[in-house]
């Protein structure tokens, strides 16, 4: 059940702010705030190239979560709800896949030789690859992929808070074929 209390802290909170924000429209004396000085994004060392991001979400009910979610601008991408499976995406290609019944947590995903438009990259990290890296800076996987396959793969990982990561490529290593 929600917090009345809460709710009701955020009620009044929101009407000050409309109070506040009025009383200043209206004032003749008010003058727009000097810009912000511009800070440029810090350089960053990125050497670790993942593929497509989404967010793999267990839920109890597909068809509620999907009617959820398309009230937040997701539409079905992929997936068949017969089977207990969708992937979601709203204009900005954020993703979302919604699974029923076949895993019990959330699980971040990372699809390497995919885009975020699902499509095959011809030029891309090899799973087995990110695998060697992250296994080189002492992170073990909880299930690894083999390292002289050359189909698709994946591995897991799981984050100092037991939080699954999956990276799952459903590409052949690049010239393998």
């Amino acid at each position: 059940m929600r917090n009345p209390g809460r709710h009701l802290l955020l009620v009044a909170q929101s009407l000050a702010l409309a109070l506040v924000l009025t009383a200043c429209a209206s004032r003749s004396d008010v003058t727009e705030p000097a810009a912000a000085p511009a800070h440029p994004i810090p350089e960053r060392n990125i050497t670790m190239k993942s593929g497509a991001f989404s967010i793999s979400l267990a839920v109890k009910d597909i068809a509620a979560s999907r009617a959820f979610y398309e009230k937040l601008g997701f539409t079905k991408f992929g997936g068949d709800e017969k089977q207990n499976w969708l992937i979601l995406q709203n204009e900005d290609r954020v993703t979302i896949g919604l699974f029923q019944g076949m895993f019990e947590l959330n699980i971040m995903t990372f699809n390497p030789g995919w885009t975020q438009a699902a499509t095959a990259m011809d030029d891309f990290r090899d799973v087995r690859d990110i695998q060697a890296e992250l296994q080189e800076k002492g992170i073990t996987p909880v299930t690894a992929a083999d390292p002289d396959s050359t189909g698709p793969a994946s591995f897991v990982l799981a984050d100092p808070d037991g939080n699954s990561i999956l990276f799952d490529q459903h590409v052949p290593r690049p010239g393998s074929e």
